[in-house]
């Protein structure tokens, strides 16, 4: 899926947060995909924020105007691949970080993130944007 990109939880936060340089290279995406681990991510965040009403009512307008992913067979397949890799390399990531990943393998999209330690996993198509 060339120029389709699945998008992390950390670049959804920025997006929510107005930073420019992220929105403009979503923009850039032919399409943009969320995992629905992401969002439950964004949903137990603004669960224990100060404005959980306006929060939900953000991520409810991000899952009608998105492509959400969500996780089956073939994901824990990926899943448990790259676990399996990372825990020979002695070099662990965060279990929802490993399900996002898989998502991205998974349907060949290139993962959109603010954390580097998604680098550390073999055949996946990484773009850091920070």
């Amino acid at each position: 899926m060339p120029g389709e990109i699945l998008v992390d939880t950390t670049i959804v936060i920025a997006v929510f947060k107005g930073q420019s340089a992220i929105v403009n290279r979503l923009r850039a995406a032919a399409e943009t995909y969320v995992s629905s681990v992401s969002v439950g991510e964004l949903i137990f965040g603004a669960l224990k924020s100060t404005n959980q009403a306006r929060n939900l009512e953000r991520i409810d307008e991000l899952v009608t105007n998105s492509v959400v992913l969500p996780c089956d067979t073939d994901t824990a397949r990926c899943y448990a691949g790259i676990k399996h890799e990372l825990k020979q390399k002695a070099r662990p990531i965060p279990d929802n970080d490993l399900w996002i990943a898989a998502l991205a393998l998974q349907y060949d999209l290139l993962l959109l993130t603010l954390d580097k330690h998604f680098g550390e996993i073999n055949q996946l198509s990484v773009e850091h944007c920070g």
